[in-house]
């Protein structure tokens, strides 16, 4: 797992070498190892190493291929490289190293950007193709590895973490007001352009082309969600069961020892008990088994006879981190499990290099208890439609309750009503605490591409394909990536697996949500390597004690703090700000996830803009 950055039009840089050299040093927790760095009249690309695969000197970046002309800086890994490597040596090339690196080097020869759909792995790569003079980038089938990139003037930069744009002469530092308004809604940045105005994220699955001062992105893979009704349940459960063992013994490839983070649930447990880790890594929070699954890891490790390490996480040291979590995070992320996950790192990287973890189950097998919606919602959808409307739009007006929740929800479309698995801030709302005016979009806008690509298919399938391109990627695994790689961690994900999700996209809707369970024929598949009590636990994850928190005066103060600000007072409206955070307060309501939305960009505006 590496770092990577680059930047075109070097000669209108003074010192082009010193400046990719300061680039690169910003993201030196992405690859304590080594570095490398190739600077020419046009092109200058920089690389952190961390040595997982041929641990020699010869798996330095940037690589080339045997007459230089094709060079080459690569963030991930490529799991199927050794067949990869065997067909192209059978077609002439020639290679130096017994890296992954040098098989993409050689496969843009070979095959150009076809060589995309042949790889199995997680990766963000670009490469100077000197003679076509072209610049090609690409990211992985579900976005595991981050790509970013900014045009300013004439000069394109890219990276896999935007703080290592600051050090570049032409970057301009903007806040994008836009995203804010649309992080409000989805507690993450939504869109192609980030917080920073003309700097936009790849999107999974995206590979670009720069040429001749012209930039083009297109998508090269897509998910479709097609169930095949032949296959009986036991059919799917061994099918299930194979090709996950398959993708994990392709996970585990590494020239240093795997561990595994371990929850109470099972995507965790079912990974680690079938990689036959070497060690697993657990965290929590005081002592209430809502917020620390300590117990149940440390149980089931002793089950799959392995160590596991563990650590409480204590309020001070989570309040105290945050604001470095937000600067790892490059972008607000309103998810308070980012926290627990970067106190799970840090242990991790204490003993090992490598771990895998269980993301992307949720999302590819129909994991998330919201995913019974549509089954919740069927019975109340018999009422005519107008009647539905009208009880909504009485319902709006009455103090939030659960059962008043329903009502609003069920005088919605799933397209009005999910954007995923966190909604906080309607559009209504977020307009109402927003001091400024922004050009966002609707929630509804963002969500409409996807849901246009899969409206032929079930409502649960359609949630699952919108969380698959938007919250798994904007989410679940930015902060995977973000917080391994600030303990200078490689964190694999075995369930994002091209084979995995070529399987899930047959298994038909009822094996995947029943009425009373979600991943229901993955359940079952895991209880050949769980017992019971943990194959059939709700999830977790992680989870942390924000409510309770906010309510103690000695937080309560320190969010207000940040509330009554002066950059609160550019942003928002301060005085129903701190009304969120008195009536949580008080006990009336929950507001705690509105309340973090706002606090963490606030603390991350502070990290970035003050």
């Amino acid at each position: 797992m590496c770092g990577i950055v680059g930047f075109t039009n070097t000669r209108n840089v003074t010192d082009p070498e010193s400046v990719v050299k300061k680039m690169t040093d910003r993201i030196v927790h992405r690859g304590p190892d080594s570095e490398g760095s190739y600077v020419d009249d046009s092109i200058a690309m920089g690389f952190r190493r961390l040595s997982i695969i041929d641990l020699s000197e010869k798996g330095s970046q940037p690589i080339f291929n045997e007459d230089g002309s094709v060079v080459i800086t690569f963030n991930g890994e490529i799991y199927n490289y050794r067949e990869l490597k065997e067909e192209l040596i059978a077609a002439g090339h020639t290679f130096s190293s017994g890296t992954d690196t040098e098989v993409l080097v050689h496969g843009w020869e070979q095959w150009g950007r076809d060589m995309l759909v042949k790889l199995r792995g997680m990766f963000a790569f670009v490469i100077w193709d000197k003679n076509t003079r072209t610049v090609f980038g690409a990211r992985d089938f579900f976005g595991i590895k981050p790509l970013y990139y900014a045009k300013m003037g004439s000069t394109l930069m890219w990276g896999s973490e935007i703080k290592s744009f600051l050090d570049h002469p032409h970057f301009k530092k903007e806040l994008n007001t836009d995203a804010l308004e649309s992080y409000l809604s989805f507690q993450y940045s939504v869109t192609e352009e980030t917080f920073f105005k003309n700097v936009f994220r790849l999107p999974a699955a995206h590979c670009f082309t720069f040429k001749d001062g012209k930039m083009t992105v297109e998508r090269w893979w897509e998910i479709k969600f097609d169930s095949d009704e032949g296959p009986d349940l036991e059919q799917w459960v061994n099918s299930i069961s194979d090709t996950f063992k398959d993708s994990v013994r392709a996970h585990k490839i590494a020239d240093v020892e795997v561990g595994s983070f371990l929850s109470s649930g099972v995507d965790s447990s079912f990974a680690a008990a079938v990689a036959n880790v070497d060690k697993t890594f657990t965290v929590g929070f005081g002592e209430d088994e809502k917020y620390n699954e300590i117990g149940y890891a440390k149980e089931f490790s002793k089950y799959i006879g392995k160590e596991n390490f563990s650590h409480v996480i204590t309020p001070e040291e989570f309040w105290g981190s945050f604001a470095k979590i937000q600067y790892h995070m490059d972008e607000p992320l309103a998810d308070p499990a980012a926290a627990a996950l970067f106190f799970v790192c840090r242990l991790a990287a204490e003993q090992v290099k490598v771990v895998l973890s269980g993301e992307g189950a949720d999302e590819i097998f129909g994991g998330y208890n919201i995913y019974h919606n549509p089954a919740d919602m069927a019975k109340y959808n018999k009422v005519p439609k107008p009647i539905r409307k009208a009880l909504g739009a009485i319902a709006q007006k009455l103090p939030k309750k659960h059962g008043v929740n329903f009502l609003i929800r069920g005088s919605q479309s799933l397209q009005e009503r999910f954007i995923g698995n966190a909604y906080i801030f309607t559009e209504k709302e977020r307009k109402a605490i927003l001091k400024i005016k922004t050009n966002a979009p609707a929630p509804s806008a963002i969500t409409k591409p996807f849901y246009d690509k899969c409206r032929n298919n079930d409502e649960v399938t359609q949630m699952q394909y919108l969380d698959l391109h938007l919250w798994m990627t904007g989410d679940i695994l930015l902060k995977a990536d973000k917080m391994s790689m600030a303990h200078s961690l490689e964190l694999r994900v075995p369930f994002l697996d091209k084979e995995v999700m070529a399987l899930a996209e047959k298994i038909p809707t009822r094996y995947r949500v029943t009425k009373d369970e979600t991943k229901y024929a993955m359940r079952i598949a895991a209880l050949a390597a769980c017992p019971p009590r943990t194959a059939k636990k709700d999830k977790l994850g992680f989870p942390v004690p924000i409510r309770v928190w906010l309510k103690e005066d000695k937080y309560y103060n320190y969010v207000k703090k940040y509330f009554t600000s002066e950059t609160a007072e550019k942003y928002f409206n301060t005085k129903e700000l701190v009304k969120l955070l008195d009536v949580h307060r008080s006990g009336s309501y929950d507001w705690s996830r509105k309340i973090w939305t706002v606090f963490t960009f606030l603390v991350w505006h502070e990290v970035y803009f003050s």
